[in-house]
């Protein structure tokens, strides 16, 4: 299972490439005129020979050489010169960025990506934390008043757009009680507010899968028979039925975790962080045909591997799931 899932990731990947170049592509708009001063027809037409942006498959197949490793390994076949441009020159070559030209994707991906991983990984440890504490409460007592208030906690989490969310908390923390600086990404007082904003959602569902989990379990057989022996009701929830609760839960996280480390766009933009989602908002903006392929394929990975993750996962949790 695990090889054929690992063969499958080309695939999906150039199914996925396929798909957001043609997306893409039909968006109106020259990438190379989006300046104060549009350049003059000759310039354009040598920018969009130097970019292969006058073809469509002439952009698809050069991109592709390049994004996958064949021009990298051609030019180290055919005696490339050891040092100047070939040299630097990644082996999975994303390409230039039009909107930022001194700039290449895989730097501007490079340092994107970690501020996004720090901010969704965050965001994830939280939901999950709060998530599972809030539906085994929620289960060991139904329809109490602690119930009550986890049900209706998770149903604001799932109603609530992330930049109601994350403006309210921006007034009351950083402009009313000053807890937090405003748009100063890079210090550990910046990181719990969009952190927050962006696990309320995921915190949410994953109380509702859990408690809705918890409350089958505890009416299973096995769950009786602990009780009938005199097992402590803390080790009936955490250790017996908790366990199989997760499984949907795990589940969940697959595209859960990868949507959150790939950064919100929302929450980037409200809180002022320097993640991926911002240069993809600014990429579709200005029609950067590399940065927005670049983002979507490493969005796409991450997503084929957090999957594949899960898998293996749930054969840890429950060794009869093959």
């Amino acid at each position: 299972m695990i090889i054929r899932r690992v063969l499958q990731l080309p695939l999906i990947l150039a199914a996925v490439y396929t798909l957001t170049l043609t997306l893409a592509w039909a968006v109106p708009g020259n990438p190379v005129e989006q300046q104060e001063r549009r350049p003059d027809p000759e310039i354009v037409a040598a920018m969009q020979r130097r970019y292969n942006l006058d073809s469509f498959w002439t952009f698809y197949w050069s991109y592709l050489e390049g994004a996958t490793g064949v021009r990298w390994a051609r030019d180290r076949i055919g005696g490339a010169p050891a040092a100047g441009a070939q040299d630097r020159r990644p082996v999975f070559d994303l390409g230039p960025s039009l909107r930022y030209r001194d700039q290449t994707v895989n730097g501007i991906i490079a340092e994107a990506l970690p501020v996004s991983i720090t901010l969704g990984a965050t965001a994830i440890l939280i939901a999950v934390v709060l998530g599972v504490a809030a539906g085994v409460i929620g289960a060991a007592r139904p329809n109490s008043a602690a119930d009550h208030i986890t049900l209706a906690i998770s149903l604001v989490g799932i109603s609530l757009p992330s930049f109601v969310t994350g403006t309210v908390l921006l007034l009351v923390f950083c402009v009313w009680l000053r807890w937090f600086p405003i748009g100063d990404w890079g210090t550990l007082r910046s990181l719990p507010l969009p952190a927050l904003t962006l696990s309320l959602p995921f915190m949410a569902y994953i109380a509702r899968l859990t408690r809705m989990g918890m409350i089958e379990q505890l009416s299973a057989d096995y769950i009786r028979t602990a009780r009938a022996k005199g097992v402590p009701e803390g080790s009936v929830l955490l250790k017996h039925a908790l366990k199989n609760a997760c499984l949907p839960v795990v589940s969940y996280l697959g595209p859960a975790t990868a949507y959150a480390m790939t950064g919100s766009f929302v929450v980037e933009r409200v809180f002022s962080v320097p993640g991926m989602g911002q240069h993809f908002v600014d990429a579709v903006q200005n029609k950067d045909l590399f940065l927005i392929i670049g983002v979507v394929l490493v969005y796409a990975t991450m997503l084929v591997v957090f999957n594949l993750a899960v898998d293996l996962l749930y054969r840890w949790i429950d060794p009869r799931i093959r």
